[in-house]
C-alpha cells in the first residue's frame, strides 16, 4: 500500500498515457468557417450572382458582395469570441492534486497520467475514473451520472467515475482510465461538442428561416415564370426575377444573431466572466428571479473566528477545538477560521475515526483517543431547542453572527450531544452586495437569498443589506416537501431561507420554475450544484469548488457579486437588439414576397432592379442592423419573440410593398422608360422603408437619430451626384415623378403606422411579461 500512496515515478509518468482530451469551450477555427461560408442563403446567392453575370450587367451583382461581409464578418467576430471563451476556459481549469514521486503537486487535468494517484478534497471533481486507494470519510455524490441524490461512502477498491465530485471527507485514487475512455468523457463525448442549445431566440430565427426557405422556392419559380414570359428582353426579365428573390432573403438576419451573441462574449469575458453555452446570454436577459447562496455571494470568502464562550468549566474547549480544526488535510473556511487562532492540534489529541463535514450534516466530528468523541456544527442541529445554551446561540444569530456549537458526544452519530461551548465567526460583507441588490430590484429582479446557514443569522445580513422582507426568514425544515404547490406558495411569499439543504435548493429551483419564473442561481459550494445544474441559468463564483463551476452556464472569475448587472444587461441587450434588427429583416423578406406575388401573378416587370436593392437595403436595414445590434439597451426580455416581430413585418411589409407598386404603376406612362419608373419606385421603397427604420429605432436617442439622418442623407447623395446616379441607373423624368414618389410614400408610411398598431396581437399576452418601453 505504501508503494501506492507514493505514486508513479518521473520515468512512469514519461510512458504513461496521458489525459488528452480536446478543450470543447467553442468551436474550432475551420467549424467556424464552414459554419459562416458554407450556408443555404450563401449558396442561393451565388447562384443568383452568376445569372447575374451571364444575362445581365455586373452593377447589379452587388449583392454577391453580402456572401463575403457576411461570411467575413461572422467569423471574425466568432475568432473574437473563441480567443476570449478558450482563454477564460484556461483560467477556469482547477488543477489537480497529484502525488508523484513522493511529493504532492499540482498539474493541468490535461496531464494526469495513467495510474496516477490523484488526491480528493470536498468540492474536488472526478475527471477521469479510477479506484479508491485510500479514504477518511470519503463521500462522492454521483448524481450528476445517475441521479441518485444521497452521496456515496467510498472506501479502498471501490471505483470512482468521472463526472462525480465530492462532498466531503478526502481521500486519494488511482487513474484506471484516462482521456476518452472516461466514462464522462465517452457519455458527452457527442454532447461536449460546440453546440448553440436550444433558446426562444435561436428557435424563432431557425423557424423564419425554415418558413422563409419554403416560400421563397414556389414564389421565385412564379416570379422567374412571369418575367420571362411577359418580357421579350431575357436579360431584364432575368435581373428582375433575381431581384425579388435576392430581396426576400433575410441574408443578415442569422449574422446578426450571431454577431450580438459573439459580442455578448467578448464584452463580459473583459469582465473576467466564462460564458461557458453561449445562450446563457439569453437567459440572463429573461430571469425574474435570482436565487442567491448567502455565503460566498452576499458575503466576501472567508471567516474570522470571533468569541469561544465556554459553557462548562471542567472542558478543554481549547484543546477540543483546536484539534477538530486541524485534523482534516483540506480544511474547509470554518476550519481554516479557527486554524488561525490555533495552528496546530493539541499533544496527545490523536484522531480516530472521524466524520467529516457535509452540507447535509451541518456538523463535523472526530474520535480523540483517550479523550473521546467531538462533534462542532450548528447549534440547531446538535443542541436541545429546549436548553439554555441553544437560546444563548439564537440570540448571537439574531444579531448576525455564525454561530457553531461545540459538543462532546458519547459516539460520532450526532446523538445525545453535550454543548461544552459556543463559538461565533464573523462574515465579511461584500461592499458591493448593496448597490448590486438595489439594481436588481429597480430592474424587477426578485431576490432570493437560500443558505443552509441558521435562517436568524441570514435574516441579520439579508435585513442589514435592505433586502425586502429580509426580516422574515423561514426555516426550510418547516417546508413541505411533500406539497409542491403549497412550497411555491411559499416561496414566491417569502426571500429568506435558512437551513436549506443542498437537495432542497434543487426543489426551490423546481418550485419556482413551475410558477412560470426565469430562475437563476448563484452558487460557490458542492452544496449548490444540482440547484445550479436544474436552474435556467447557473451562476458560479470562480472561487468555487470544481464541480460548480463545471455545471454553470457562466462563471464569475474575479468572484465579484458586481457583476452580476453586467451580465443582465448584456442578456438584455442582446435580445432587444435582436429584435429590432429581426423587425427590419422580416419586413424587407415580407414585402418583397408580396412583390414577387403580385407582380408575378398580375404580370408587371419587377419595380427595381438587383443593384437598387442592394442599395436600399443597405441603407436602411444592414448598415443599421450593425449598430442597432451591439447598441445599450436595459428593456427585460418577454417572452412572445416570433408573434411579436410577426405582428410588426407583416403589416409593414405589406404597406410597403403597395406603396411601391403604386409608386411603379402610377409612374407609369406611354412615353415612359422603365428605368425611370423604377426610379419612382426606388425612391418610394427607401422612404416608406426608411420610416420603417425610424419605428424600429425608437425611442430616438442622440445617436440613433444621427443613424437615421446619416442614412436618409447617404441615399440623397446616391440621387444627387451624377457618377452614383448612372451606376444605380436612376432616370428622372422631371419634378413630377419625385413628388409623386414623395407623396405615396407619405401615405404609405401613414399607412404602416397604422397597420402595425392596430394588428392584433398573434398569441395571448403572457402575464409574466413586462413592458419594453
Amino acid at each position: 500500500m505504501g508503494d501506492r500512496l507514493d505514486g508513479l515515478t518521473s520515468a512512469q509518468v514519461a510512458t504513461s498515457k496521458r489525459n488528452d482530451v480536446p478543450r470543447r469551450s467553442s468551436r474550432s477555427f475551420g467549424a467556424i468557417i464552414r459554419a459562416n461560408v458554407f450556408t443555404l442563403f450563401n449558396l442561393v446567392i451565388a447562384v443568383l450572382w452568376l445569372l447575374i453575370m451571364i444575362f445581365g450587367e455586373w452593377q447589379d451583382g452587388l449583392f454577391g458582395l453580402v456572401i463575403v461581409a457576411n461570411s467575413l464578418i461572422g467569423i471574425v467576430q466568432e475568432l473574437r469570441a473563441k480567443r476570449t471563451l478558450d482563454r477564460l476556459a484556461v483560467v477556469n481549469e482547477a488543477p489537480v492534486r497529484v502525488r508523484r514521486d513522493g511529493a504532492e503537486r499540482e498539474i493541468e487535468p490535461r496531464d494526469i497520467v495513467l495510474g496516477d494517484l490523484i488526491l480528493l478534497g470536498p468540492g474536488d471533481r472526478l475527471l477521469v475514473d479510477g479506484e479508491v486507494v485510500a479514504s477518511e470519510g470519503l463521500e462522492v455524490d454521483e448524481s450528476l451520472l445517475n441521479g441518485e441524490a444521497d452521496p456515496m461512502h467510498k472506501e479502498p477498491g471501490d471505483r470512482l467515475l468521472s463526472g462525480s465530485f465530492v462532498v466531503a471527507g478526502s481521500g486519494a485514487f488511482t487513474a484506471t482510465k484516462v482521456g476518452a475512455d472516461a466514462y464522462a468523457a465517452r457519455l458527452t463525448a457527442e454532447a461536449s461538442k460546440f453546440t448553440l442549445a436550444s433558446s426562444e431566440l435561436r428557435d424563432g430565427v431557425a423557424r423564419f428561416i425554415k418558413y422563409i426557405t419554403w416560400l421563397v422556392i414556389p414564389i421565385g419559380a412564379l416570379l422567374i415564370y412571369s418575367q420571362v414570359n411577359h418580357h421579350a428582353d431575357f436579360g431584364a426579365a432575368i435581373t428582375g426575377a433575381v431581384a425579388g428573390i435576392v430581396t426576400m432573403i433575410p441574408e443578415g438576419l442569422v449574422l446578426m444573431t450571431s454577431i450580438a451573441f459573439a459580442v455578448g462574449v467578448v464584452r463580459l469575458g473583459r469582465r473576467k466572466c466564462l460564458v461557458q453555452e453561449l445562450p446563457a446570454i439569453e437567459g440572463l436577459a429573461r430571469v425574474d428571479v435570482l436565487c442567491l447562496d448567502k455565503t460566498g455571494t452576499l458575503t466576501a470568502g472567508g471567516m474570522d473566528l470571533g468569541a469561544v464562550l465556554p459553557l462548562r468549566d471542567d472542558a478543554p474547549v481549547e484543546d477540543a477545538l483546536a484539534a477538530l480544526a486541524n485534523v482534516d488535510p483540506r480544511p474547509n473556511p470554518t476550519a481554516q477560521a479557527i486554524q488561525a487562532r490555533y495552528p496546530s492540534a493539541p499533544p496527545g489529541w490523536a484522531a480516530g475515526q472521524r466524520v467529516p463535514f457535509s452540507s447535509a450534516r451541518k456538523w463535523s466530528g472526530a474520535d480523540f483517543d483517550g479523550h473521546g468523541a467531538w462533534l462542532l456544527g450548528a447549534p440547531d442541529v446538535l443542541i436541545d431547542p429546549d436548553s439554555p445554551a441553544y437560546a444563548k446561540a439564537s440570540d448571537f444569530a439574531a444579531a448576525g453572527a455564525r454561530v457553531l456549537a461545540l459538543c462532546r458526544a458519547p459516539g460520532l452519530d450526532g446523538q445525545d450531544a453535550e454543548a461544552v461551548a459556543l463559538v461565533t465567526l464573523t462574515q465579511r460583507l461584500r461592499p458591493d452586495a448593496r448597490e448590486t441588490l438595489a439594481y436588481f430590484a429597480k430592474q424587477g429582479v426578485t431576490v432570493k437569498v437560500i443558505s443552509g446557514d441558521n435562517p436568524q443569522a441570514v435574516s441579520a445580513i439579508a435585513t442589514d443589506l435592505g433586502i425586502p422582507g429580509g426580516d422574515r426568514a423561514v426555516d426550510s425544515r418547516t417546508l413541505p416537501e411533500d406539497d409542491p404547490d403549497k412550497l411555491a406558495e411559499i416561496l414566491d411569499s417569502n426571500t429568506v431561507f435558512g437551513r436549506v439543504t443542498p437537495h432542497q435548493k434543487r426543489m426551490f429551483v423546481g418550485a419556482l420554475q413551475s410558477r412560470g419564473h426565469v430562475v437563476a442561481m448563484t452558487g460557490d459550494g458542492v452544496n449548490d450544484v444540482l440547484a445550479l445544474k436544474d436552474a435556467d441559468l447557473g451562476i458560479a463564483m470562480g472561487a468555487g469548488s470544481p464541480a460548480t463551476k463545471a455545471v454553470a452556464q457562466v462563471v464569475l472569475l474575479e468572484n465579484r457579486f458586481a457583476t452580476l448587472p453586467h451580465l443582465v444587461g448584456e442578456g438584455r441587450r442582446v435580445l432587444a437588439n435582436i429584435e429590432r434588427v429581426s423587425n427590419l429583416f422580416l419586413t424587407k423578406t415580407f414585402y418583397a414576397i408580396t412583390l414577387s406575388l403580385l407582380t408575378g401573378v398580375i404580370g408587371l416587370a419587377f419595380p427595381f432592379a438587383p443593384r437598387h436593392s442592394t442599395l436600399v437595403n443597405a441603407l436602411t436595414i444592414g448598415v443599421p442592423a450593425f449598430f442597432l445590434a451591439l447598441a445599450p439597451s436595459i428593456q427585460r426580455a418577454r417572452p412572445g419573440f416570433v408573434p411579436r416581430v410577426l405582428r410588426f413585418a407583416i403589416p409593414a411589409g405589406v404597406a410597403c410593398a403597395g406603396a411601391v407598386l403604386a409608386s411603379f404603376w402610377a409612374a407609369h406612362i406611354p412615353d415612359s422608360s422603365l428605368e425611370q419608373d423604377r426610379t419612382s419606385a426606388v425612391i418610394t421603397l427607401f422612404l416608406v422603408t426608411w420610416w420603417v427604420l425610424v419605428m424600429v429605432v425608437r425611442p430616438g436617442t442622440a445617436w440613433r437619430l444621427g443613424l437615421v439622418a446619416a442614412m436618409a442623407g447617404l441615399f440623397v447623395v446616391a440621387l444627387a451626384v451624377p457618377y452614383v446616379r448612372d451606376f444605380f441607373a436612376f432616370d428622372f423624368d422631371g419634378v413630377y415623378d419625385i413628388l409623386l414618389a414623395v407623396g405615396i410614400a407619405a401615405v404609405g408610411a401613414v399607412v404602416i403606422s397604422l397597420a402595425v398598431k392596430l394588428t392584433p396581437p398573434l398569441t395571448r399576452t403572457d402575464k409574466s411579461s413586462v413592458s419594453s418601453g
